[in-house]
């Protein structure tokens, strides 16, 4: 069975301000000129063609996330990212969690978020999240070039969404 994907992200901030004693006029401004938005395909300029959403969770405070393996939409089917480049990567630590969960590039076979493959690290409190919109910039996923490291407390879980083209 073959598929097309849509992709439409948004990451805004609007922020109004209402200021008091106010003379005359509207008292309020709106603020928020660094908003992201974009719809994206197998046919735009950052392409999409896969993509897999799901819950890793940690074994005794850690998980590896292998992006040429990744889990499809049932438990039989894996999404294979070899060739591709990741486009869009959200990860959200669930409010439910207790301590913290830290994402990093992998120490074997780790996945750059750039060009270069630089380290990076993200760590989330319970109920944060982080979008990463990476526009076609990051490594094309290959054996050498695959994994994020997770780290935590236990078995939490960490909600993962990772679009690829």
């Amino acid at each position: 069975m073959s598929s097309t994907i849509t992709v439409a992200y948004a990451s805004t901030v609007q922020i109004v301000e209402t200021f008091s004693g106010a003379q005359s006029g509207d008292p309020t401004a709106t603020f928020g000129p660094y908003n992201d938005a974009d719809t994206l395909t197998a046919a735009t300029s950052v392409p999409v063609t896969k993509h897999a959403d799901f819950d890793q969770a940690l074994s005794t405070g850690t998980a590896t996330i292998n992006l040429q393996a990744l889990p499809g939409k049932t438990a039989d089917e894996t999404i294979v990212g070899t060739g591709l480049k990741v486009q869009i990567l959200k990860l959200r630590n669930k409010s439910t969690n207790a301590n913290k969960i830290t994402a990093t590039k992998g120490a074997s076979n780790g996945y750059g978020l750039d060009a270069a493959g630089a380290s990076w690290t993200i760590a989330l409190d319970p109920g944060q999240s982080a979008l990463l919109i990476l526009k076609d910039s990051a490594p094309d996923i290959a054996a050498g070039a695959r994994t994020i490291d997770l780290t935590g407390t236990g078995s939490q879980v960490l909600e993962v969404e990772v679009v690829m083209g």
